[in-house]
């Protein structure tokens, strides 16, 4: 066999083990966080990704990660999965308020790092009916011991198994964390890859509420968002912020 051959097909053996073996993997070797990034609404996952957003992206890969294959929905999607009691929840019931729906897991370090911002922005936009859900994508086990051990304040439904999948409803694969901002009519703003900072939380809320009051279009909000998390992510690298 060539060399050039023999080396492609060590790679892809390799690759079909790691994939194989991914769920174990993740329980035993947590992965990091991928880059800071916001995403468009209808626009493949994988695009829209900058250097300068690069800039907060871990310098190890993640093993699990897999290349996005389908776009983000335009819409929240119609996803049921049991909450830590066992009861079966709807993101569709949380309709008619403003959302943020955050995938997270035990063994994410930036995903722990994140939720007590999420408890704050739950709390301080009260007002306006701010709701906020997470999915872990982990075990209903993991997710108890941990919410014993540090208490949270919002909704959270358990993935289990069912955890990729439900990321693949809104065009994400292995990816943690990232966080969907949806309007009250279930229209998605934009998905935030990474750990989510406050002046993103802060401007993207804004951009909600300006399409709410009619000020900018869907579009608009969008486009705005997607440009100011970019300028914000160039910011931090020339600042040498890294997240720890």
């Amino acid at each position: 066999m060539p060399p050039a051959a023999r080396t492609l097909a060590i790679v892809l053996v390799t690759l079909g083990g790691v994939l194989a073996g991914f769920l174990s993997y993740r329980r035993a070797h947590p992965p990091p966080a991928m880059l800071s990034d916001a995403r468009l609404p209808g626009a493949p996952v994988g695009a829209g990704a900058t250097a300068d957003a690069a800039a907060d992206a871990p310098d190890t890969a993640n093993p699990g990660a897999a290349a996005p294959t389908r776009p983000i929905p335009d819409t929240v999607p119609d996803l049921t999965l049991p909450d830590l009691a066992g009861r079966q929840k709807s993101l569709r019931d949380f309709r008619g308020h403003p959302l943020i729906i955050n995938f997270w897991a035990t063994w994410c370090a930036p995903c722990r790092r994140e939720m007590p911002l999420l408890q704050r922005l739950r709390r301080s936009h009260r007002g306006e009916g701010l709701q906020v859900v997470g999915i872990a994508v982990d075990f209903r086990a993991a997710v108890a011991d941990y919410v014993r051990r540090e208490p949270v304040d919002y909704p959270l439904l358990i993935g289990e198994d069912s955890g990729l999948a439900a990321a693949e409803q809104f065009g994400m694969q292995t990816v943690l964390p990232f966080s969907v901002f949806a309007d009250a009519a279930g229209r998605i703003l934009a998905v935030k890859v990474g750990e989510l900072h406050a002046d993103e939380a802060d401007y993207i809320l804004g951009a909600m509420r300006a399409l709410t009051a009619g000020r900018l279009s869907l579009r608009q909000a969008q486009a705005g968002i997607a440009q100011r998390l970019r300028e914000l992510a160039i910011e931090r690298a020339k600042a040498g912020v890294k997240d720890p």
